[in-house]
């Protein structure tokens, strides 16, 4: 710690002695750097404020039913890509800026300074932008500003209109090219619909459910006909003979039972219901059932009567018994409508096996008819649907685009573009006691590296130390009194040029403030 301390105290002392080199150069530096300041030409600020409304009734009564961009987000991209090689080339064309332009050098120039100093503010809760610029001359300050303004308002309008037409182009495009696919799978269906016509149904069933209907209705269509046949060949045995002895039985027999006269037979049949009925609810001695079985008694005797007279009548005539009879009649009448119900039958049963027939040999081609078919189904389903968003969502794009025309996005001046009667820079105020502390850190760095330069040794240790030789001894110096009045005078110089250095510095910050003052 002692070291440093000598270190730093012989440092002192050498800068100390090549004080007023340090002096001359603060005041060099100050005067040069106090002249910078004031050559430094006055900038004057021309702003403007734009409010930007997204907010429209429209927006939240047509939410779901259009397309509808984030406005907000949109319009502060804009605000922070406003800016561009581009736009500035434009804004030095609107305001003018290029008359005094004789290269293209200076021209690249003018952009790179107006890109540097246009500025763009905004609060993002209010959507309040705020555009400022700095020149020297405060008309073309303010028509930078207006231009810049305009370039603002038109970027965007035409941005949305640009967007919107895009978007639709690129809609029609697809919708033609879905358009065209969605005939293409019309066609391949129509023509699959075409060539497997045979093999379609319109009651919703697929090929093994028609195809067990068709097995189910053949197997009773061939019931039907063998129970048809059965009461077919019945009838025709009753016809060839094998049942006539009970039509007209033998004149030993007297029995009635199995022959047919179908008058009698229907009132004893009537009477034997009426007399089951009654025995039901009556006795055997009861007055109407002991009746009613006289009655089928006496209709019995009549039957017994009737038979024989036919008896007698075909002994006496054999020829004629058979095409006579009524029940032979009614047999043949029976047999032909039987044999007419056979045919019909038959046909239905032909019929059917032809259909079972068909739809069983067809039935390994049914899974590949049926995968092509759903395959073609859903290639035009998907088209169909892909068809119908594009063109609802083209609609949804135009009703955006005119409710957007109707209410879009308003930008409304609220400050327009103004230049400031004063200059805003540069503040010499601030500049100047800068320059003051610059000169002063000047002069005490040419001090320090004077010292360390041609240093100069205080004492008989650094002696020592630099040198590496042993010290004998030392001389002193003893000052006289013209010695230490001219060390007086030197140092009251110094004091005062310091003290003159920094009330020029007051003064002149003094004649600055009393200047603004006055121009206010």
């Amino acid at each position: 710690m002692d070291e440093l301390l000598r270190q730093a105290i012989t440092a002192l002392r050498g800068m100390w002695r090549r004080r007023w080199l340090g002096i001359i150069v603060a005041w060099v530096v100050g005067a040069a750097s106090v002249a910078a300041v004031l050559a430094i030409p006055d900038k004057y600020e021309a702003s403007a404020r734009v409010f930007v409304d997204t907010q429209s009734i429209l927006r939240p009564l047509m939410s779901g039913l259009v397309t509808q961009p984030n406005v907000d987000q949109q319009v502060m991209m804009l605000s922070r890509t406003l800016i561009t090689r581009p736009n500035v080339e434009k804004l030095i064309r609107m305001a003018d800026l290029d008359l005094k332009i004789q290269s293209k050098a200076d021209r690249d120039a003018l952009a790179e300074n107006l890109m540097s100093a246009l500025k763009i503010n905004n609060t993002t809760r209010d959507n309040i932008y705020t555009i400022t610029y700095r020149d020297t001359q405060p008309e073309q300050a303010k028509r930078v500003v207006q231009s810049l303004v305009s370039i603002f308002v038109e970027s965007n309008l035409g941005d949305a209109r640009k967007d919107t037409e895009s978007a639709r182009k690129f809609l029609d495009k697809e919708i033609a090219a879905y358009e065209k696919k969605l005939e293409e799978a019309e066609a391949r269906l129509k023509e699959f619909k075409l060539r497997n016509l045979g093999v379609q149904n319109s009651d919703g069933k697929d090929h093994f459910s028609r195809m067990a209907a068709a097995g189910s209705a053949l197997e009773q269509s061939r019931l039907e006909l063998r129970e048809a046949e059965q009461s077919r060949d019945s009838l025709r045995r009753q016809l060839v003979g094998e049942d006539a002895p009970s039509l007209l039985p033998d004149a030993s027999r007297e029995s009635i039972a199995g022959v047919a006269v179908p008058e009698i037979d229907a009132r004893i049949d009537a009477q034997q219901r009426s007399l089951d009925a009654m025995l039901q609810r009556f006795t055997d001695k009861h007055p109407d059932v002991v009746s009613t079985r006289r009655l089928i008694k006496d209709l019995e005797d009549q039957k017994r009567e009737e038979i024989a007279a036919r008896r007698k009548a075909v002994q006496a005539n054999p020829s004629s018994s058979v095409s006579t009879n009524p029940v032979q009649q009614q047999l043949k009448i029976n047999l032909s409508e039987t044999e007419a119900t056979v045919a019909a039958l038959r046909t239905r049963v032909a019929e059917y096996q032809s259909r079972y027939d068909r739809l069983k040999s067809s039935v390994t081609l049914m899974p590949q008819i049926e995968a092509e078919f759903a395959q073609l189904n859903r290639d035009y389903e998907i088209n169909k649907r892909n068809y119908e968003q594009l063109v609802q969502r083209r609609e949804s794009a135009s009703m955006g685009s005119e409710m957007d025309n109707t209410a879009g996005v308003d930008f409304r001046l609220i400050d327009p573009p103004r230049a400031s009667p004063k200059p805003v820079a540069p503040n010499r105020a601030l500049f100047l006691p800068l320059t003051l502390l610059l000169a002063l850190a000047a002069g005490v760095a040419v001090t320090f590296a004077a010292s360390q330069l041609r240093p100069v040794f205080f004492d008989a240790r650094a002696l020592r130390e630099a040198c590496g030789l042993p010290l004998l001894g030392t001389v002193s110096l003893l000052p006289n009194e013209t010695t230490k009045r001219n060390e007086r005078k030197d140092l009251l110089r110094f004091v005062a040029a310091c003290v003159t250095l920094v009330g020029a510095y007051g003064a002149g910050l003094l004649a600055l403030f009393l200047l603004s003052v006055r121009n206010a």
